[in-house]
């Protein structure tokens, strides 16, 4: 297995080809990794993962719901959410930019 190594600027340009708002970088049974952007005023559908997870943002301002607590998510931030725990992007005032970090991979506890 070697490493790898992704600038933003490809990332960006790979996930805006493929016309979605998360694009997957990186994918072992330990981890996976994805870039996520929602545009100001955008609205965050996704569901509770069987996974924890991780959010790097790196550029935007919004706020996050994670379970009965409500977190700023701006550029810098990081914010932890244990699996199984329901979460949400709101408020989205400028456009988020974020690095999602899963262990292990995303939906790879996931039951049919």
């Amino acid at each position: 297995m070697n490493g790898s190594h992704h600038s933003l600027e490809n990332l960006e340009q790979q996930r805006l080809e493929a016309e979605k708002s998360y694009l997957e970088f990186v994918r072992q049974p330990d981890l996976s990794a994805g870039l996520y952007v929602l545009p100001v005023g955008g609205t965050d559908p996704q569901q509770p993962h069987t996974e924890d997870e991780i959010y790097v943002v790196l550029a935007g301002k919004a706020r996050i719901q994670v379970g009965e607590s409500d977190f700023p998510a701006n550029a810098g931030d990081s914010i932890f959410v244990p699996a199984f725990l329901e979460h949400r992007f709101h408020s989205i005032t400028e456009e988020l930019r974020v690095i999602v970090v899963f262990a292990p991979a995303e939906y790879l506890r996931k039951t049919a």
